[in-house]
């Protein structure tokens, strides 16, 4: 959903600095996503597979996608809009072609919303929780008839303002509901294809400022200390200076994803340049003296 918002030729209000930082940072290997993502329109149902669980077990998931399933989408794509040859190979499910959009996916979550997931999760823990409260006081109808202007529940029919006329039969199955930040605006939205698990899309409000630019830490140009250690322990130790950091701050501060975050900053402790202590669930980390002054380009003071 998040793509869906990148490729929109105007920016939300909330979202619009987080998207104009966002296309500056995409790295290639993230854009093969946005060839499957359009601004307007379906965008496949694989890359959404039903599963829970971690990002790497979606992927995974996502990869093992039957071929069948795979030449469905493709050629309800294709009856939308023109697709980039190289899908060819995916709509055929080539392995190769599958790996890049895994590999995509993953770049584009690090590069473009790891740094924001403590807001992103507060907000989807604060409708989940909402709704709960709701199921509990005034059941599934109060539920159902909140998740937007859009919807409206009248037993046993929930009616969507959509796109395009669309029936989704449950049949017993149940009904996933899915909430989102990045929603395409107030009208919730499904899977194309109704023999898929039900599963309805539907966007939660994001604070004013809960997701701002982060920018990466500034260094010199020429920084002299990059062929050393690297460009992003570098940006983790200069974070550092003058200063002490949790992991997130770091990774905040450095535009890095929490998981490179934390393993670089025990490569910097084992090297003496920081020092790190835990505080009740927090790790409190701080230069030493020898990485200050290797920041500034000084003997460290021998005691």
């Amino acid at each position: 959903m998040s793509a869906y918002l990148l490729r929109k030729p105007r920016a939300e209000t909330v979202l619009g600095g987080w998207r104009e930082q966002t296309r500056r940072r995409l790295t290639p290997s993230a854009r093969p996503l946005l060839d499957l993502v359009p601004a307007s329109g379906s965008s496949p149902d694989f890359l959404t597979p039903p599963c829970g669980g971690t990002l790497s077990e979606g992927i995974d998931t996502l990869l093992s996608t039957p071929r069948s399933r795979l030449a469905a989408d493709f050629a309800h794509l294709a009856q939308e809009r023109p697709l980039p040859s190289w899908t060819v190979d995916l709509a055929e499910g080539r392995p190769p072609a599958l790996r890049m959009v895994g590999h995509a996916l993953r770049e584009y979550f690090h590069t473009c919303l790891a740094p924001h997931w403590d807001a992103i999760a507060a907000a989807v823990r604060h409708d989940h929780t909402r709704r709960a409260q709701l199921m509990a006081d005034q059941g599934v109808e109060a539920v159902l008839n909140t998740l937007s202007p859009a919807a409206t529940w009248r037993f046993p029919l929930l009616s969507i303002d959509y796109l395009f006329d669309h029936d989704v039969r449950l049949d017993g199955r149940g009904l996933l509901l899915q909430p989102v930040v990045f929603g395409r605006g107030p009208n919730p939205t499904t899977l194309i294809d109704p023999a898929l698990p039900p599963v309805l899309v539907y966007s939660v409000p994001l604070a004013l400022g809960a997701i701002t630019p982060v920018e990466p830490a500034r260094r010199p140009a020429g920084d002299p200390i990059v062929p050393l250690l690297g460009t992003t322990r570098t940006r983790i130790l200069r974070a550092l200076d003058n200063t002490n950091a949790t992991t997130t701050e770091l990774a905040r501060r450095a535009a890095t994803p929490l998981p490179t975050a934390s393993r670089h900053a025990t490569a910097l402790r084992d090297a003496n340049l920081i020092t790190s202590h835990r505080h009740k669930n927090m790790m409190i980390h701080t230069i030493t003296p020898l990485g200050t002054a290797l920041l500034h380009g000084r003997q460290p003071r021998l005691n």
